[in-house]
């Protein structure tokens, strides 16, 4: 379940603390640049698992598809909303939900409340308002791995990931037939670098889920970190595929894997795929676009991907130093080198 917007922080305490750091120290230099695209590679996908409701969009040249008309989603109060698998937002007080910027075409809409049975609804294409009554549950299995997910969404330590973990086996022991849950363990056994256990959750997901564009996914996740690049991109693919091409998650994992291999074209390519269908929501991919035209000298183009970021997230926990990213590249382009 991929997740979108940085409206607040999801970086981890000491990731934040690393970017500021760099920052107070870098005085401007090439190496805090390299610094701070390192940090953000590495947190990248780890971001899109996270989620508040979308920022407001504006129309941009990198690649975006245009705007529609709003969708509003009403249903239980504090109720999470993904779209095509695609974590969208959390409905206020009332239950409602508005999504200012959507794909054309058919849709699939996932609604979870705590307490409440999760529930799948279709969008016919043109719909643009959508009621669901979710149903109250006393199913054991559901109401544990509501709190694993919630609790893997809040952890910024291992000791919290480690009660995460914990929480996803109990659902498991009261239903191991629970691909969701095996491929949310899968995701908190890559953040504590178990990684062979974190792929026998996925291959447990597959037993009763074949085709799982999220578990081809986080395999590639997996694999990528394991420094097995080329497993790492036949996952990528598989999920890309089975998704009939909609997964954003992959589209940057293949992105990162081209982007150290020096493709630097395909890497551009597989970040605007992943920024279109994830409808501007997740500034953090506009960092990563910025950084790979950084690296073929195409100042103009890294500006404008900075500059959407800082669009989409004025306040977020990178803004103070892609503002000074913005400011060196401009100094490089007249001449006007700093010297640290």
């Amino acid at each position: 379940m991929v997740a979108l917007a940085e409206g607040r922080s999801h970086f981890r305490a000491s990731d934040g603390e690393a970017a500021r750091k760099i920052l107070k120290y870098s005085n401007h230099s090439v190496l805090f640049r390299m610094n701070l695209n390192r940090i953000v590679i590495n947190l990248a996908l780890g971001i899109l698992l996270l989620a508040q409701p979308a920022l407001s969009q504006r129309r941009s040249s990198l690649g975006s598809p245009p705007a529609s008309s709003p969708l509003v989603i009403t249903t239980e109060p504090n109720a999470i909303i993904w779209i095509d698998d695609i974590r969208r937002g959390v409905t206020d007080a009332s239950g409602r939900l508005e999504l200012k910027k959507m794909l054309p075409g058919r849709h699939s809409v996932r609604i979870r409340a705590s307490g409440f049975k999760e529930a799948t609804s279709p969008l016919p294409p043109g719909k643009r308002s959508l009621a669901v009554k979710l149903l109250k549950t006393n199913d054991q299995a559901e109401l544990l791995f509501q709190q694993a997910e919630e609790a893997r969404e809040r952890a910024r330590d291992d000791q919290s990931r480690q009660k995460a973990a914990e929480l996803y086996r109990e659902t498991l022991r009261l239903r191991d037939a629970f691909p969701a849950a095996h491929v949310g363990l899968a995701r908190v056994l890559l953040d504590l670098n178990k990684s062979q256990e974190a792929l026998a959750e996925i291959a447990a997901a597959r037993r009763n889920r074949p085709v799982y564009p999220e578990a081809s996914a986080v395999e590639g996740r997996i694999q990528k970190e394991a420094a097995f690049t080329d497993e790492a991109i036949l996952s990528f693919r598989r999920a890309i595929r089975e998704a009939r091409g909609f997964q954003p998650e992959a589209h940057v994992g293949l992105a990162r894997v081209f982007e150290e291999q020096g493709k630097l074209d395909e890497a551009i390519d597989s970040f605007k795929k992943a920024l279109a269908q994830l409808s501007d929501a997740e500034p953090v991919i506009y960092q990563l676009l910025g950084a790979a035209y950084e690296k073929q000298q195409k100042f103009k183009e890294a500006v404008a991907a900075y500059e959407k970021y800082l669009a989409l997230a004025p306040n977020g926990s990178l803004a103070p130093a892609i503002r000074s990213i913005i400011d060196q590249l401009r100094r490089d382009a007249e001449g006007h080198e700093i010297i640290p």
